[in-house]
């Protein structure tokens, strides 16, 4: 149905509109600047060893969606540990499996890591997929600091 790829320098401007739809939704409690998110697909497409970038596309090799990823180490688990940061489908391709294939992706290409999402209690679609994929809700509260200027209160 669909084909995952890595990020390219082409799919930044469909990317772009992508990412201003996913932080535009209820998914998300911010909207970040089109620089911060030049600077996530600019991050994906150099040879970073801390993000990846990923789009979804369908048979006629259209873009339908994105996903990034953070790489970092977990302290609390002594491993590594994929964020699954993005996770965007077109409205509709949502609840068509491919949110599924590329958990599967992720877990196929990094086995060994903990993985790691953040998602909105009221995302209850979302919330249901990633449990039956095997994430569970951990009890403690994420705190922030040192945020970009636009995004300070």
């Amino acid at each position: 149905m669909s084909n995952i790829r890595k990020i390219t320098e082409s799919d930044r401007p469909r990317v772009m509109e992508m990412m201003r739809d996913f932080y535009s939704s209820d998914a998300t409690w911010l909207l970040p600047s089109d620089e911060i998110f030049n600077n996530d697909i600019t991050e994906c497409i150099s040879d970073s060893p801390f993000a990846d970038g990923f789009v979804f596309t369908d048979e006629d090799g259209t873009v339908r969606g994105y996903a990034m990823i953070a790489h970092s180490f977990a302290t609390e688990f002594g491993r590594r540990c994929i964020w699954i940061e993005d996770l965007y489908l077109e409205k509709e391709l949502q609840g068509t499996g491919l949110a599924s294939e590329f958990l599967a992706y992720i877990q196929s290409a990094y086995p060994e890591a903990v993985h790691r999402l953040e998602s909105e209690d009221d995302n209850e679609h979302a919330n249901g997929i990633y449990r039956r994929k095997g994430f569970r809700r951990m009890p403690y509260i994420e705190m922030i600091r040192n945020l970009p200027d636009e995004m300070s209160e």
